[in-house]
């Protein structure tokens, strides 16, 4: 069993940056991919970003390439998205999911087998 908990959001203005992280519970943390999803007010959650095991593979959604980047360390059980260049299209309820397995469908919430609570993140214009 893996626990999530996620933290860092908040209210930044268009243009900001912000950090979020992941802290994870269980001892095979660092074996997991692991992926960040949002979700905005009356849409479905939606891929954002995922890394591998060991960190050496990422893939990002296009409407944040070149802005987020996913980043892990497994010496303390955690993984980062810190976003850059943030625009109030971005604004959603950030979420961190752990998925057991290698896959293709990496952005598929249902591939995932863990789920943190979530954090808002909140961009004015």
């Amino acid at each position: 069993q893996v626990q999530l908990v996620e933290s860092g959001g908040g209210l930044v203005q268009a243009g900001g940056s912000l950090r979020l992280s992941c802290a994870a519970s269980g001892r095979t943390f660092s074996t997991y991919p692991m992926g960040w999803f949002r979700q905005a007010p009356g849409k479905e959650r939606e891929f954002v970003a995922r890394i591998s095991g060991s960190g050496g593979t990422t893939y990002y959604a296009d409407s944040v390439k070149g802005r987020f980047t996913i980043s892990r360390n497994n010496a303390k059980n955690t993984v980062y998205l810190q976003m850059n260049s943030l625009k109030p299209e971005d604004t959603a309820v950030y979420y961190c999911a752990a998925d057991r397995h290698v896959t293709v469908h990496y952005m598929d919430p249902n591939e995932y087998d863990y789920w943190g609570q979530g954090t808002q993140v909140t961009v004015s214009s």
